[in-house]
């Protein structure tokens, strides 16, 4: 084949697949959208406690990262070193993240949940250059001040009714879930240059799921699946196989085809699937004070991340 024809064949297979990571992400954002009224919908009707849900979901995907692992072995020694940053991650990534997570959303709205995770990139960028003693220039200062203000104005709003039982606390535990996440994304960083993501994310999840048991055990044992319809179990798939699963299997794979930041950005799309949704299924209200708080902590997300 000429060096021409070759050169052309590599350019439409690194365009393919630059497409199928662009698809991987989006579907990964748009997973994570409705995982926020799909997690609603479960609590909502009494079909699921909090904790139990993330026992479910949590299982779940440890067991087929597993199954994963089983149809494609690899040999894989973790060093002794790096076992406590391991189970680092694991508290931060999953025990703490995922139980304040799932327990604030079930008392918050969903859109409030989804604009307040918005905030992450935010305090991982902040986070990142306070950890590698970078100057903060002043639009990532700037672009904390919009996120910390779009969020204040979330949670001081009293403009509340639906289907939220507690929304100041359901807003503050997601505020910490996603400071959690902050704290998990910095740990887990080295991780993934030495060792392949696909290892990395399950042994988190596996020491995630041990850390969690206590904690969730109770409420598992009380689903009530009898009450379960097709529909209930068809909506638990989604949150545990696509939500969890997939999704962070199309994250990674993402990262890995387009880089951090171009998958970064992707999760500015992720509140408005999420406010869509809601709209739709849970009849929440995008109202005034809704959209002022998006317009801070969309504007704020952009400032952190823009260069001098």
């Amino acid at each position: 084949m000429p060096a021409s024809d070759i050169c052309i064949v590599n350019m439409i297979t690194s365009h393919k697949n630059a497409t199928t990571a662009h698809l991987a992400l989006l579907a990964t954002n748009i997973f994570f959208a409705i995982n926020f009224t799909a997690i609603k919908y479960l609590v909502n009707h009494g079909l699921v406690l909090p904790f139990g849900l993330n026992l479910i979901r949590v299982a779940i995907t440890t067991g087929l990262l597993w199954i994963m692992f089983i149809f494609r072995p690899e040999k894989v020694r973790i060093e002794r070193a790096d076992w406590g940053r391991f189970v680092l991650c694991a508290l931060t990534g999953i025990a703490i993240n995922q139980l304040l997570f799932v327990k604030g959303l079930s008392m918050t709205y969903s859109i409030h949940a989804s604009l307040l995770m918005l905030t992450t990139p935010i305090l991982i960028t902040i986070s990142a250059a306070w950890l590698l003693r970078e100057r903060l220039s002043v639009y990532k200062i700037a672009g904390l001040a919009m996120g910390i203000a779009g969020s204040a104005v979330l949670i001081m709003s009293r403009n509340h009714s639906g289907n939220a039982s507690d929304v100041l606390w359901g807003d503050i535990l997601v505020i910490i879930n996603a400071v959690s996440y902050t704290a998990y994304f910095i740990l887990v960083k080295p991780l993934m240059l030495k060792y392949k993501p696909a290892v990395v994310i399950r042994m988190v999840f596996t020491i995630g799921l041990f850390m969690i048991l206590p904690f969730c055990f109770n409420e598992f044992i009380q689903t009530p699946w009898s009450r379960y319809g097709a529909t209930d179990f068809m909506i638990l798939a989604l949150i545990t196989c696509c939500g969890t699963f997939l999704a962070y299997l199309f994250n990674v794979y993402g990262i890995k085809k387009l880089g951090a930041s171009v998958a970064g950005s992707y999760i500015y799309s992720q509140p408005v699937f999420a406010a869509l949704i809601a709209m739709l299924v849970l009849g929440e209200v995008l109202s005034f004070y809704k959209i002022i708080a998006a317009i801070f902590i969309f504007t704020g997300v952009y400032l952190a991340n823009k260069s001098t």
